[in-house]
């Protein structure tokens, strides 16, 4: 099985993934990739991504060879490419600005490809971040969330969570910033300060230069008086990289308002869940 997209999957296929995570979060270490090597594609300037798919591989037993994601860009046809690495490796994991390289792997594949993200979107990203919600919050899918920026991977990302747990997703940026899309979980706004009131999670990512003027940031910053206009017991989740004082201030980043560097903690188990469900499948 792939993993390139959480709209390929099922609400169900979700929750056993948020399942398996469980397990192995709570228990023991077990070598259950063991004899097992997967072949990585990320850039030397991913952190958070791929110390935890590297560390995750080889706490479950399992080894990895890491190469640059540019070796996805040669002439030869990605066909021919993964056929030849089937023969040493059991499974692809790729960050690569381009989903269609990743696609056209996979549709050559007998061996499992895994998005670590692309321009299009961060499938593991964000089911690690509604993982780490629902270890928080029992009612994490009765929430409303509101993503606030422009349209990207990581909005996308979670414009198709939703869709898939049917949770309640707002979007809020300037005029023409939409996703365009016609699922009934998606709202967009371009009113900041009216759809906070309404709001459980409030969702960034890091701005374009564009976004970066005193007219966007006074109308779209998540600050810290922001914040205190949310639901009681709100949760400011900003996308790393995050930047202070661009798509959230200073004090909101200092506030309890924010889910904390330990928020992505369970990136690590979530992670080893996808390649575990993958594997067996």
């Amino acid at each position: 099985m792939h993993f390139l997209d959480i709209s390929q999957l099922t609400a169900e296929q979700i929750l056993e993934i948020f399942e398996l995570t469980d397990q192995l979060r709570y228990r023991s270490p077990e070598p259950l990739l063991e004899g097992k090597t997967m072949i990585l594609f990320f850039p030397d300037t991913s952190l958070r991504t791929r110390i935890s798919f590297e560390k995750g591989i080889r706490d479950l037993g399992g080894a990895y060879i890491t190469f640059p994601p540019e070796a996805l860009d040669k002439k030869e046809s990605p066909g021919d490419m993964i056929r030849y690495l089937e023969n040493w490796g059991d499974g692809i994991i790729a960050r690569h600005p381009d989903m269609s390289k990743l696609e056209a792997l996979s549709s050559h594949a007998s061996i499992p490809v895994i998005n670590a993200m692309t321009s299009h979107n961060h499938p593991c990203e964000i089911l690690a971040d509604l993982y780490a919600l629902r270890s928080i919050r029992d009612n994490y899918r009765e929430l409303t969330y509101t993503f606030v920026g422009p349209a990207g991977n990581i909005s996308r990302s979670w414009m198709e969570a939703a869709k898939a747990l049917n949770l309640s997703f707002n979007h809020v940026c300037t005029a023409g910033k939409e996703m365009g899309t016609d699922t009934p979980n998606y709202k967009y706004h371009t009113s900041l300060d009216s759809i906070l009131p309404e709001s459980d999670v409030i969702l960034t990512d890091s701005l374009p230069v564009t976004c970066l003027t005193q007219e966007y940031l006074g109308a779209y910053q998540i600050t810290l008086e922001r914040m205190k206009s949310a639901k009681p017991d709100a949760i400011l989740n900003p996308c790393p990289p995050f930047f202070r004082n661009e798509e959230v201030s200073e004090d909101a980043i200092a506030s309890p308002y924010f889910a904390g560097f330990g928020f992505k903690k369970s990136l690590i188990y979530l992670q080893q869940a996808i390649l575990i469900y993958c594997l067996s499948r």
